[in-house]
């Protein structure tokens, strides 16, 4: 989406409410938003009690939410919020395991985005530079979106049983803004004898990805880890890259194992990037790779989408109207790149059709579902 048509699509400037006990962070963040001439900060909240208060007198389009607070926690206000007025929410999440797994918790209560909290100079420039775009996608999320990232029902896959050969050997997903909550729909949804491995990308920050596989394996049939060096993919098994680091495939032998490295090979601001992982899943892979692009901010991925698609593979995009936010996907469906554009709820369910059994459609055919 270009600046000209995010302005026609939201109602500047974007009204925020900043959420903190602390005071240096309320300050901090105040400013930060304060600078962009797109936003307005309308006010500041201490606690979760002050926060519903304020958010139902103010009405913002978007609120930063500290986890961490005196009266009411970050969770509870979260979960209020969302049942008085859903709103885009971004956590302020803390440098902690303990930080990780709470935001991730926020995340499945339908919080759309989260930041880290500055602890130093440097961090507060980081912020800077990040928070502002953040905060003008969040409001671009429409409130009928705003529920899509709760937990599903509870699913659990049938077994494949007498599963015919399918003609994939991988399945590459990417992800960012709001991808937590859509692995957790699609990876629940898959059975334990799943029969080929899972690579995925997730933009987080360090230490945050460990938390989100923990998770995951909690949910899900499968079995799924941050991925270490010289991982084997294979049946049932999901390897999440290890946020800070370049994840490829490489066969070895028999084998393909997982390579972390902190070389991209190709100009990217992100780390992990699902680009490189799909450029060296298309090249280990070849036609046999299935790529999967999930909402999230951007287009990373699109030229490993390419690489996929020009090898003979084939590539599943999630939706706009189930989208939290339509950048990676779109892109993949505007380069004309994506073979099926499916809502959330039924990727899972063609994934296990594609590689059980082959591809349903017409080849060279592009297919829009529609619910």
């Amino acid at each position: 989406m270009t600046a000209w048509e995010w302005k026609q699509t939201v109602n500047l400037p974007v009204k925020v409410l900043v959420v903190d006990d602390s005071a240096f962070i309320r300050r901090v963040v105040g400013d930060i938003l304060a600078n962009d001439p797109e936003i307005q900060v309308v006010g500041t909240a201490r606690n979760g009690k002050e926060a519903l208060e304020k958010a139902s007198l103010l009405a913002p389009d978007v609120i930063t939410l500290d986890v961490e607070m005196p009266v009411m926690d970050g969770l509870e206000t979260l979960e209020k919020l969302m049942a008085q007025k859903p709103v885009a929410v971004i956590m302020l999440s803390a440098h902690t395991e303990a930080g990780a797994v709470v935001t991730l918790r926020a995340l499945e209560l339908g919080a759309v985005d989260f930041v880290l909290k500055p602890q130093k100079t440097v961090e507060v420039k980081e912020l800077a530079q990040i928070l502002p775009e953040k905060v003008k996608a969040a409001a671009r999320i429409p409130p009928r979106r705003l529920c899509l990232g709760k937990p599903c029902r509870e699913i659990v896959p049938a077994p494949l049983l007498s599963a015919g050969m399918g003609r994939f050997d991988v399945v590459a997903v990417g992800t960012s803004t709001g991808g937590p909550a859509a692995l957790q729909q699609v990876l629940t949804r898959l059975p334990a004898d799943f029969p080929i491995g899972i690579v995925i990308v997730q933009h987080m920050p360090p230490g945050f990805t460990a938390a989100l596989a923990r998770r995951l394996n909690e949910l899900s049939a499968l079995e799924i880890r941050e991925a270490q060096e010289g991982d084997v993919v294979g049946p049932g098994v999901v390897l999440i890259a290890p946020a800070g680091k370049q994840m490829v495939v490489e066969r070895k032998g028999s084998v393909v194992r997982t390579h972390l490295t902190e070389d991209a090979g190709i100009p990217t601001i992100f780390k992990p990037s699902a680009d490189v992982l799909f450029l060296s899943v298309a090249t280990v892979y070849g036609k046999r790779s299935l790529g999967v692009i999930l909402t999230g901010m951007g287009n990373d991925g699109l030229r490993g989408l390419r690489a996929i698609k020009e090898q003979g593979g084939m590539v599943l995009a999630q939706d706009e109207e189930t989208s939290i936010v339509y950048g990676m996907p779109r892109a993949a469906v505007e380069a004309g790149l994506a073979d099926l554009v499916l809502p959330l709820p039924a990727i899972a369910g063609e994934i296990v059709s594609l590689v059980t059994s082959g591809p349903p459609y017409s080849k060279g055919e592009n297919t829009q579902w529609r619910f």
